[in-house]
Formats: C-alpha cells, sequence, structure tokens
C-alpha cells in the first residue's frame, strides 16, 4: 500500500468518523422491565432522556423492587445503544477496507 493511498484513506476515515459521531447522538433506544412497568430511553451518548414508571411501583413497600427495574431498564437500552452505534460504525465504516475486528470510535 502506498503512502497517498494510506493518507486519502485516513481522511477518508476522519471524516466518516465526524459523521458517525454526528448520527451517534440521534440514536435513541428504549429498555424496559417488569412487562412494561417500568421503561427508560436513552440516546446514543446514554444520556436519559424519559423515564415512565407505572403508578404501581410508587409504594413505600415497592422501593427494592423499583430500583431493580430501574437498573434492568437502563441496562437494556444501553445495550440496544451500543448495538446500534456497533451497526452503524461497521455501516459507515465498512468501505475503508481496515482489519476485521478493529473496533471504532476508538
Amino acid at each position: 500500500m502506498d503512502f497517498l493511498k494510506m493518507m486519502k484513506q485516513a481522511k477518508q476515515m476522519q471524516e466518516q468518523m465526524g459523521s458517525l459521531q454526528e448520527q451517534i447522538v440521534e440514536i435513541e433506544a428504549e429498555g424496559s422491565a417488569g412487562g412494561g412497568l417500568v421503561t427508560v430511553r436513552l440516546n446514543g451518548k446514554s444520556d436519559l432522556k424519559s423515564l415512565s414508571i407505572d403508578p404501581s411501583l410508587l409504594k413505600e413497600e415497592e422501593k427494592e423492587i423499583l430500583e431493580d427495574l430501574l437498573i434492568a431498564a437502563h441496562t437494556e437500552a444501553r445495550a440496544k445503544v451500543e448495538q446500534a452505534i456497533q451497526e452503524k460504525t461497521q455501516e459507515l465504516m465498512g468501505g475503508l477496507g481496515l482489519p476485521a475486528g478493529m473496533k471504532l470510535p476508538f
């Protein structure tokens, strides 16, 4: 591989990384737990965008259950965000000829 070709690929990769970062912010994913009693929505930066709690869980004796459901819903939403980011990264970077298994963004 010649130097000019490598430089061209590096520039192309830099442009695509900028585009990827913009698209990641727009990604949203929802996670739920307890059969939908708790629902969490995160963006691509894992910022909490919304939270929904069924009123039946708003009792003193349901506190621990609610806490567990919030954690489970957040974990599910975060996994979905990470999967969406990985798919978007592969889609944008697929044509660059990068080594298999290379994870982006770095």
